[in-house]
């Protein structure tokens, strides 16, 4: 019998939010106007990173008492004149804050001349275009639940499904248009890169090229998803933001046994383990009624963080780095948002407070582990002991 030990948590317990679709970039001459200017698309990128530093969530660096992250602090009257509005949805005349985007008086003119900071004439249209529309606000876009959309209109020539729609009204908007179609053995060395991360073999390819049947590239398609290299594709993401390593990350940097863990992931995609099963086996899988070894060593996931052995190392500190770690990385991992910056305060872009954050942090401290490795770097309990018939 072979043994080797994988450290695990005691307690956790599982948070989630799905992100629903991420911000595009609304700039570029050559980018055509959207028949429906969304916030969280178009309007949101283009706050974030010009006004919310002096206008947005953090209240020790709001100035003028304008807040525009939210639709009451945009839509309130100025405490200085109650006939005055920031934001008027439908009245871009009256809507204080976009007269002084357009403004010449550079004393008045937004942002301000000192922040060097300057919004093109596609993004000043794009605002303009949002309030002409009501001025629609919505909540941060990982926070809202997917829906399935209308498709756009496309070539129906073009199109062979859904997602195509969506491509086309992309490219149209871009002042693109579609390709030629390309020949067989460029089209199967392009899927084969993109879902296994190799190129075809000849053998493949041979029969790729030979397959006359209408779906010849259905079929290929279907032998990749089934090859076992799809999931190794498909795990090094994951694998990066998870912030796997066989190793602990300080001075010498010694030899961590996580690999285990490594497999439970490949193994995870090549079955196709439904999202909600691979998120709470890795934040939770030793509270499941009955755990499998294999849930077990999901949670290893939560002792990815760096670990030391350094003398004169504080338990406290490196266990506080231990529990920021697992919050930073559920966040951007599950939840679609960086939680970080509001560790030390408010989050100065994202609807997170301090509080937010260290509500969640009194979850993942919630296990006996603080980071520091013996001198002779032996892993600190809490471990599993494997077992691996020859």
């Amino acid at each position: 019998m072979k043994i080797f030990k994988i450290i695990i948590p005691v307690v956790l317990a599982a948070i989630c939010m799905y992100a629903a679709w991420s911000c595009s970039d609304a700039q570029g001459s050559d980018t055509s106007m959207p028949d429906v200017v969304d916030y969280n698309f178009h309007i949101r990128p283009i706050l974030s990173d010009r006004c919310f530093k002096c206008h947005g969530p953090d209240a020790n660096k709001r100035q003028a008492n304008l807040r525009l992250d939210t639709k009451e602090g945009a839509y309130a009257a100025f405490k200085d004149n109650a006939k005055a509005h920031a934001i008027v949805p439908g009245d871009v005349k009256n809507s204080d804050a976009f007269q002084r985007l357009i403004t010449k008086d550079t004393a008045l003119r937004m942002p301000s001349m000192k922040s060097n900071l300057v919004l093109t004439q596609y993004e000043i249209d794009l605002i303009e275009k949002w309030i002409e529309q009501g001025a629609v606000y919505k909540p941060h876009w990982s926070f809202i639940k997917p829906a399935k959309l209308d498709l756009p209109e496309a070539d129906e020539a073009w199109v062979r499904n859904d997602i195509d729609y969506f491509v086309y009204a992309k490219m149209k908007e871009r002042g693109l248009s579609p390709s030629k179609e390309t020949d067989k053995e460029r089209l199967l060395k392009r899927v084969s890169l993109d879902l296994t991360g190799l190129p075809p073999t000849l053998e493949m390819q041979d029969r790729f090229l030979k397959d006359t049947d209408p779906k010849a590239y259905e079929k290929i398609v279907n032998e990749l998803l089934a090859n076992k290299h799809f999931g190794e594709k498909m795990a090094a993401p994951w694998l990066d933001v998870a912030r796997y390593a066989d190793s602990h990350g300080y001075q010498d940097d010694g030899l961590r046994t996580m690999w285990p863990w490594r497999d439970w992931v490949l193994k995870a995609f090549n079955d196709n383990k439904p999202y909600d099963q691979f998120l709470t086996e890795q934040l939770a899988g030793d509270l499941l009624p009955n755990p499998t070894q294999d849930q077990r060593v999901a949670t290893a996931y939560n002792r990815l963080h760096r670990m030391t052995f350094e003398g004169g190392s504080i338990a406290e500190e490196f266990r506080q780095d231990g529990i920021n770690d697992r919050v930073m990385t559920a966040g951007y991992g599950f939840m679609g948002l960086t939680m970080e910056c509001s560790r030390c305060h408010d989050h100065k872009y994202d609807p997170i407070s301090q509080r937010d954050y260290f509500s969640m942090a009194a979850m993942f401290g919630d296990q006996n582990e603080n980071g520091l490795l013996s001198f002779h770097g032996e892993v600190p309990p809490p471990f599993v002991r494997l077992h691996k018939s020859e």
